[in-house]
């Protein structure tokens, strides 16, 4: 074949410009989309992250049929949890009468394979947790697991004391988890055997969140109390 006849055979080069013309197109229709996705399922979302909250509130607040949305303001007092509002969210929970139940608060903290985060209920006429639900970790199945289920474990959280120091500034005795059988204060956790790094994730979990909380709720508690 001859050089010409070769010339003639080599299909068209497809011009550079063209290229990247016809990427960045591609690029441009894959990010609209991407962000039109992103729009359509962000409600969605937070429905659904609003309705889960709702339910484990429900759950370490039993009886309550509303909950009301507050943040921990800059102030270390309450509002309520409007747009713009910024600060951790805490959540009341009343009766169908509009009476004040107790309110839910979160705490996290580093168990065996992940952070472990917690609700919590607090009750202000004891001063004292009444409840919890783990809301999601990573514990080892079977061990992890009873920090939902195991009965002996959860009634550490019938009455579990976050009363305040005298200045009302941080809790009287920081919540701790004790080794199995050794139990001796109302503000100890009774730790499960063989779970004992999930155990003790959820006692500072509970510290964490009633030392942020607790000063808050007990500083505003009247006006609280009065949201229906």
């Amino acid at each position: 074949m001859t050089l010409e006849a070769q010339i003639q055979t080599q299909p068209p080069s497809t011009p550079a410009w063209a290229m990247l013309r016809t990427l960045g197109g591609i690029a441009m229709i894959s990010g609209l989309l991407v962000a039109l996705v992103y729009q359509v399922t962000l409600p969605i979302i937070a429905e659904n992250q609003r309705v889960l909250t709702e339910q484990a509130v429900f759950r370490v607040l039993p009886g309550a049929v509303s909950k009301r949305d507050f943040v921990i303001n800059g102030a270390g007092g309450l509002e309520p949890a409007s747009e713009g509002a910024s600060g951790e969210l805490v959540y009341g929970g009343y009766d169908a009468s509009g009476v004040l139940l107790g309110v839910a608060l979160t705490g996290s903290a580093q168990g065996y394979a992940g952070p472990v985060n917690v609700m919590f209920a607090y009750d202000p006429a004891c001063a004292c947790i009444i409840g919890s639900k783990v809301l999601n970790s990573n514990e080892t199945p079977g061990f992890g697991d009873k920090l939902d289920l195991d009965p002996a474990f959860l009634a550490n959280f019938a009455a579990l004391d976050a009363r305040l120091n005298a200045e009302g500034t941080a809790l009287a005795n920081e919540i701790v988890t004790v080794k199995h059988g050794t139990k001796a204060q109302p503000w100890e956790i009774d730790g499960i055997s063989g779970a004992t790094i999930s155990s003790n994730a959820m006692g500072r979990a509970a510290n964490n969140a009633a030392q942020r909380a607790v000063p808050a709720i007990q500083r505003d508690l009247a006006w609280l109390m009065q949201q229906k």
